[in-house]
């Protein structure tokens, strides 16, 4: 029988509580129609042992590589050896083939669980269901075992830490940029790793939700490295709505920000699409369309995991944004991911019944479908 409700009668903390006190084993699903997210956290014994959010969808194997844990070439022939039969997880094969020690692949994992659970317990509003029994099988490369208690606690601490945070980050859209020195002053700068990855990305055009992601960084630790360099003078922060103050009044509305973004585009100039829709996001965040072009853009410059995020940002604010679904796969399928692609391009074939798009682009994305499913099953057969 399912335990389910929504959360503005009974909170996620208290869900959590409920099923670390009672020992439930099962799976809890949380969605929420505001945030077009929903998650799933698998509970054995009252212990959480995986979790996943739709908004972040990234696999063990992307999250080790972009931690810098392990190579390219050490997750091609992790994947590899699972193609040729092998069973076990990947994070398992990795540990086995030496590329990392299983203390690290066991700590990137619960990170990876922690930040999902987080999340999750951020949200106000929003539908739970958690239906109880013998965990079959866990969708994931590796598995944890992390007390329930401990993540209350840090989920705690964390929302005390983010009402200090948010004093002077009132929101993720913020830019940083380095703070002026008075003259004929100099300073040694004392900084942690992590403090100097931060700042040797910050160029004063992205927000910090931009630099988060291209960091593989959580938007609460982002957040915090920031509110340190802030606090010590490194860096300042400014709203993008303030850096955006400039644009002309007839410029002011989306439409026309849109317009030229297309127009940017079509001529391609990267560097003023890049600006207007830097504009129109400052303007209208929760625009999804704003969402979709900065995919476009990023597609564009060869960032195809950014584009992916910018993509399905806009699907999750607007499901039924048809374009978004097939960029979505071509920017899969530039990562290599093409048994995703193929499905997202399908996605869009089944919408585009309903709409106008030209007989050349449905030609086009056709091609693509066999054309992936076609090299799919090359690639396979080379592998069994």
């Amino acid at each position: 029988m399912a335990i389910e409700g929504p959360l503005k009668e009974l909170g996620i903390h208290d869900v959590f509580q409920l099923l670390d006190l009672n020992r439930k084993t099962g799976v809890l699903t949380v969605t929420s129609r505001v945030r077009h997210n929903h998650g799933v956290v698998y509970f054995d014994r009252g212990e959480v042992v995986h979790a996943g959010i739709q908004s972040n969808p990234h696999p063990l194997g992307g999250v080790l590589l972009k931690a810098g844990k392990i190579t390219e070439a050490d997750l091609h022939r992790g994947r590899a050896i699972q193609l040729q039969g092998d069973s076990r997880r990947l994070g398992e094969i990795l540990v086995s083939m030496g590329s990392l020690s299983r203390r690290e692949m066991e700590r990137q994992v619960q990170l990876q669980i922690e930040e999902v659970v987080f999340e999750i317990m951020s949200w106000r509003e929003g539908y739970f269901s958690f239906v109880e029994g013998p965990i079959q099988e866990i969708p994931a490369e590796a598995t944890a075992r992390i007390p329930t208690e401990s993540l209350l606690l840090e989920a705690a601490r964390r929302i005390d830490e983010w009402s200090r945070i948010e004093n002077r980050i009132p929101h993720l859209g913020m830019v940083a940029v380095l703070a002026p020195l008075e003259e004929g002053k100099g300073r040694r700068l004392d900084m942690l790793p992590a403090e100097w990855e931060v700042l040797a990305v910050i160029d004063g055009d992205r927000d910090l939700r931009a630099i988060a992601n291209e960091l593989g960084r959580s938007e609460f630790e982002l957040a915090r490295t920031v509110f340190g360099l802030e606090s010590a003078g490194i860096v300042a922060l400014v709203d993008r709505v303030v850096l955006s103050d400039h644009i002309d009044d007839e410029s002011a509305d989306l439409e026309r920000l849109l317009e030229r973004v297309e127009a940017a585009l079509a001529d391609g100039d990267m560097q003023a699409a890049v600006h207007w829709t830097d504009s129109a996001r400052a303007r209208f965040p929760h625009e999804p369309v704003v969402s979709f072009l900065s995919g476009r853009i990023n597609l564009a410059r060869g960032r195809a995991q950014q584009a992916e995020e910018e993509f399905r940002r806009a699907l999750r604010l607007d499901p039924l944004i048809a374009p978004a679904h097939r960029f979505l796969g071509d920017a899969l399928a530039h990562q290599g991911r093409l048994a995703e692609a193929v499905e997202w391009w399908e996605r869009w074939l089944g919408l585009s019944e309903q709409s106008q798009n030209g007989d050349d682009d449905l030609k086009t994305v056709r091609e693509a479908v066999v054309a992936a499913q076609t090299l799919a099953t090359f690639l396979q057969s080379v592998h069994d």
